[in-house]
């Protein structure tokens, strides 16, 4: 589903006008997008968490100029399901 696809489907079942919905979507991300760089972490219970994680610092090849590159320690972003939300998409697909 894309972001369009998903404005289209929560306009429909609330009745909101489409650039509302799209409007909430885009802030939605951008406080998401600002939590994450100020480095907290986001909790949604029941659905998940956006959250940094710390990546060791490692050596990396550059295969079509066969180099060696160092890239240092750093964070990332990720996403952890909330457990009632995989059980929820387990049960889905268990039928």
């Amino acid at each position: 589903m894309t972001k369009a696809e998903l404005v289209t489907e929560i306009s429909r079942k609330t009745g909101l006008e489409k650039a509302a919905v799209s409007t909430v979507i885009e802030e939605f991300m951008q406080t998401v997008k600002d939590s994450l760089a100020e480095g907290n972490n986001v909790y949604l219970r029941g659905f998940g968490s956006f959250i940094l994680k710390t990546r060791k610092a490692k050596i990396a090849r550059n295969i079509s100029k066969n180099t060696a590159i160092m890239l240092d320690e750093h964070k990332a972003p990720s996403f952890k399901a909330a457990q009632a939300f995989m059980d929820e998409i387990r049960d889905a697909f268990k039928q």
